[in-house]
């Protein structure tokens, strides 16, 4: 048995069982990988894929239950080699994170600019992308740290996850527009306008249509985007009233439009950080994460890693 054998198995499963896919992204043959398939499962004395005829299908029940098995022996390889890393590179070396766009573009540029200041041989790598991406990326390893609102908190086995910040979303809208009155806001005053806001599992979306189903009022969506500056643009074209998350505006960026408070009109958004249990990280992600949130040291982090309370 090999690391080798382990890799394209895995990559194999991730691949949806193409095993050209495998093949090139591990550079090899497909023939060689075929064959480093066949000895392990000689080898374990098990069928790991089901076939129809040289086309792999899925995996055999043993594949089902053996699978976790090879990603947990991969992921401590990566992870010796990341320790065997840090011992010699305290300072340098790399750092991914997967976030959404809402919270790259508004609440991790000053986390950022003071991480890079502190590590300045460190790479970022810093991946926008769907909630759902995020947790299919922490899954694979592929990213150290993701940052977002929805679906992070729902891995609870897979992941540890932190909260970030706290967030309520706003109205904006033209600064001559009716709802500038200065009357407090009700849903039902919103949902006499058009609304234009962010794309279903984006941003706290499901809270919006949570907050309008309670009330029994039905908006007129007429646009969703995946972000604030999108959103934005349409509301000062006229198109409608933005609903946004209250920290993508900007007073003097966004001259001409006009936040309003609705914070009693939604439920509160929780962003979360989330780490996959089991993945090392070097001493320097820690530190990001400290920037993130003061109370959330190395020692409080590895005790949530290791299923303990904090």
């Amino acid at each position: 048995m090999n690391i080798q054998q382990l890799r394209i198995v895995r990559e194999t499963v991730r691949q949806h069982f193409n095993l050209t896919e495998a093949s090139n992204a591990l550079f090899t043959s497909q023939s060689g990988a075929s064959k480093h398939i066949r000895d392990l499962e000689e080898e374990l004395g098990v069928e790991l894929f089901e076939r129809r005829g040289k086309r792999i299908m899925g995996l055999t029940i043993a594949g089902n239950t053996l699978i976790d098995c090879i990603e947990r022996i991969l992921l401590d390889v990566e992870n010796l080699k990341r320790s065997a890393h840090q011992l010699t590179h305290v300072d340098q070396g790399s750092l991914a994170i997967a976030t959404t766009h809402t919270q790259a573009r508004y609440a991790l540029p000053p986390i950022i600019a003071r991480f890079k200041q502190a590590f300045p041989k460190v790479h970022l790598e810093l991946h926008q992308c769907s909630p759902e991406e995020i947790v299919s990326m922490l899954k694979a390893g592929k990213v150290d740290i993701g940052i977002a609102t929805e679906a992070l908190h729902e891995e609870g086995q897979l992941f540890a996850c932190f909260p970030f910040y706290h967030w309520y979303h706003g109205v904006v809208v033209q600064e001559d527009h009716p709802l500038n009155d200065g009357i407090p806001l009700t849903l039902e005053r919103i949902t006499q306008h058009p609304i234009v806001t962010y794309h279903e599992g984006f941003t706290g979306r499901a809270r919006i249509d949570t907050a309008f189903s309670s009330a029994e009022v039905f908006p007129d969506i007429v646009l969703t985007a995946l972000d604030a500056d999108v959103i934005k643009t349409y509301v000062e074209l006229g198109l409608g009233v933005g609903l946004i998350a209250s920290m993508a505006y900007h007073e003097q960026r966004d001259q001409g439009l006009k936040l309003l408070d609705a914070s009693g009109l939604f439920p509160r958004n929780t962003t979360y950080l989330a780490l996959r249990r089991g993945h090392f990280l070097r001493g320097y992600a820690y530190q990001f994460l400290k920037l993130c949130r003061e109370n959330l040291d190395e020692e409080t982090v590895q005790r949530v890693l290791a299923g303990r309370q904090s």
